[in-house]
Parts: C-alpha cells; sequence; structure tokens
C-alpha cells in the first residue's frame, strides 16, 4: 500500500505462532492515537463556531511545533536539508489535509467527517498507483469499492443520486491530503530522525496556515476562551500524535497500520452520538461499509501470503 520501508524478511504462515497477533507497543501507540483522533473532530466541530479554519489550524499546529521544539530543542543543531525538506513536505499535506477538515466541520456534523475522512486508508492504495504506478492489491480495490458505497450512503442518495454537500467534499478533498502525508511519512521515515521531522513539519503545517489568512480574507477572530483551549490541547495532541506516528511507522507495517486506522472513526462516531448527534439509518449502514472497505484494504488472504512468501522474501528492500 505504501512506499517499500526497511523491514524484516516475512515469517512463512506455516511459522507463525498467535504471539503475532498481539499487540506490540507502537501499534498500542497507534491504538492510542485514533482514540484520541475520534475526539478531536467534536472539539474542532465546536471551535468552528467562534474561529475561523485557517486561523484554528495555524495556531493549532505552532503551539504544537513549538512544544516540540522545547523538547527536542538538544537535537535540532543536527538538523539537515533533507530533514527540513521531508518535513516542509509532510507540513503541506499535513496542513492541506486539517485545513479542509477543520474547514467542512463548520458544516457538517463531527461523527460524519470522522467517517469521511477514514477515506484516506482504502485512498492510500489508489494514490499510489497513480502517483508510483504501483497498482492495488485485489484486497485494496474491494476496500475501495466498500469505501466508495459506504460514501453514497452516508452522504443521503436521494432517488439514487450521488450528491455531496460543500462540506462533504472539502472534507473528502482533505482524505486525499491525508493519504499523501501517510505516504511521505512511511518514505521518510526510516531515513530521518523522526523528532526533528516532527518539529519541522508542525511548524510548517502552522506557518503555511497564518500566512495564507490575508489571501483567503479570513479575519482574526475575538478571543475565546473556546478556541484558545481548543486550539492548544489540539495542539499538544497533534505533537504527541505526529512524533508517535513517525515513530511508531518504523516499525508497524502498512498492513497493520491500516487496520489499526480503521478504529478512528469508530471513536468519532461514538463521541458525536454522546454528544447528541444522530445519523439516519442509511448512513450508519455507509459508515459501516467505510470501516469495512478500510480493515478490507489491508487484508491479505492466506493463500495469497503463502504464494507470494517466496517473491517477497527474494524482493529488495528499500
Amino acid at each position: 500500500m505504501r512506499p517499500a520501508i526497511a523491514k524484516p524478511l516475512p515469517v512463512p504462515p506455516s511459522s507463525r505462532t498467535s504471539s503475532a497477533w498481539l499487540l506490540s507497543r507502537q501499534e498500542l501507540a497507534l491504538v492510542a492515537v485514533t482514540m484520541v483522533w475520534g475526539a478531536t473532530y467534536l472539539i474542532i466541530h465546536i471551535a468552528m463556531r467562534t474561529s475561523g479554519p485557517l486561523f484554528f489550524v495555524g495556531i493549532r499546529f505552532l503551539a504544537a511545533g513549538l512544544l516540540m521544539a522545547l523538547v527536542f530543542r538538544r537535537c535540532l543543531t543536527g538538523l539537515t536539508r533533507r530533514e527540513v525538506g521531508a518535513g516542509t513536505a509532510i507540513g503541506v499535506a499535513i496542513f492541506l489535509g486539517y485545513e479542509l477538515q477543520t474547514y467542512g466541520l463548520q458544516t457538517i456534523p463531527s461523527s460524519q467527517s470522522a467517517f469521511i475522512t477514514a477515506l484516506f486508508v482504502p485512498m492510500v492504495p489508489l494514490l499510489q498507483w497513480l502517483v508510483l504506478r504501483r497498482p492495488p492489491h485485489m484486497m485494496g480495490w474491494l476496500g475501495i469499492l466498500f469505501a466508495f458505497v459506504g460514501l453514497w450512503l452516508l452522504a443521503g442518495p436521494q432517488a439514487g443520486a450521488f450528491s455531496l454537500s460543500t462540506g462533504e467534499v472539502v472534507t473528502l478533498a482533505g482524505t486525499w491530503a491525508i493519504a499523501a502525508e501517510i505516504i511521505l511519512i512511511s518514505r521518510f521515515a526510516p531515513t530521518v530522525d523522526t523528532r526533528r521531522v516532527t518539529v519541522v513539519q508542525l511548524l510548517a503545517a502552522g506557518a503555511l496556515s497564518l500566512l495564507l489568512m490575508p489571501l483567503a480574507g479570513e479575519p482574526v477572530p475575538a478571543f475565546s476562551w473556546g478556541w484558545f483551549c481548543s486550539a492548544l490541547g489540539l495542539g499538544l495532541a497533534s505533537a504527541v500524535i505526529q512524533w508517535t506516528m513517525n515513530w511508531a511507522q518504523k516499525s508497524v507495517s502498512p498492513t497493520r497500520a491500516t487496520v489499526i486506522y480503521a478504529g478512528e472513526p469508530v471513536w468519532g462516531g461514538v463521541i458525536g452520538r454522546l454528544a447528541g448527534e444522530r445519523l439516519p439509518a442509511l448512513a450508519l449502514l455507509g459508515a459501516a461499509l467505510i470501516v469495512a472497505g478500510v480493515i478490507v484494504s489491508g487484508l491479505r488472504p492466506t493463500f495469497s501470503r503463502r504464494r507470494g512468501f517466496r517473491a517477497a522474501a527474494e524482493r529488495p528492500r528499500g
């Protein structure tokens, strides 16, 4: 699903034990990330009542970047040009993904945004096919199909027509940027210092967001404890999340990460429902199909693993 990364050679299915299904500490960290992600949708949805999306995203990620710069200040002296480039590229993807998601949360429920955003997982193999000419696996295509049908139901089909609101379209566009972020992290994580790259990407995302405010005509909002506490709190969460992703994806395979990330919209839906949001029955079915698409896109049938083991063992790592 993602660009090849250095990792151990696969173990033949016959030699696997039940311990292979236990979560490592890196995978447990990603589970915690999805739980925090799920809670952010409702927080942002509420914060958009008193702040514009560019300002909120800018403050959020500048706060995160400055915090991480303080934590990792001793290692920043070794910053390389490659790390600056990698961090900036990831930062641009973060800005686009979170800005579009935040903009969409002005008009759509947090639970709906969570499930639409989850589409980034089946979009990863599709994006790799378009950019890197690596066609998706059969299960990847099946996951994309599930996700597309789920999106159609989640959007509320009228007489069989496929129509999306502005908030849904913007949120959907943001999922492509999030997919690009995942690909870029997997591409650079094994060859850079994740601490320095985390600082660069967070500062780049925050600075870009604030710099674009005059061009977008978005004013600085009046002070409110609502957006202030939300931005700083999510800034802290973003700092921890981005470093955790960079650290964990050094050893967690894209397939395992895909299944773990499938939990994000579930947490978002649960929290949204606790807050009083209610999705129609068809929308709930669509949400379930999106989660199924996320999981299916990362699965590989046992017969495929056995047949492809020898080829995988002989394939160069990079």
